[in-house]
């Protein structure tokens, strides 16, 4: 899973959120952020409204809350979220002694981006494209 700071940056950078089901988020800065949720058709359900998204949360295990707009939850794209928003500049992933190695290909040069998490690296390798 990627840290919230990469996801809040990836947010502030662009990176648009749909929210989908499977899809996993935190509300953050509501002493939450150790709350991770995943959007699903039992306990945090997508409501479609004129005004607005809105995470619905049903049950007992979310009982401090009855629901957050889309807004106010912060996404954590997965692995193979991040690996399709690279798109044709991903290359390849790499394991080293260290963790993992992103190539990119972006304007015919090649970048590299680590971490000893897989998940985390193509997040900062996302991260890297937005700040282009």
């Amino acid at each position: 899973m990627i840290t919230i700071e990469v996801a809040r940056s990836l947010n502030e950078g662009g990176v648009k959120w749909e929210p989908a089901i499977g899809d996993w988020f935190v509300v953050a800065d509501r002493d939450m952020d150790s709350d991770f949720f995943v959007l699903s058709n039992m306990t945090a359900e997508i409501h479609q409204f004129p005004s607005a998204t809105v995470i619905g949360f049903n049950g007992t295990t979310e009982w401090a809350l009855d629901s957050v707009e889309a807004e106010q939850a912060l996404w954590l794209p997965r692995e193979a979220q991040l690996r399709e928003m690279l798109g044709g500049a991903l290359q390849s992933l790499e394991k080293t002694d260290q963790g993992w190695v992103v190539n990119l290909l972006v304007n015919e040069k090649p970048w590299h981006v680590s971490d000893p998490d897989a998940e985390q690296a193509y997040a900062l390798a996302l991260l890297f494209l937005v700040a282009g």
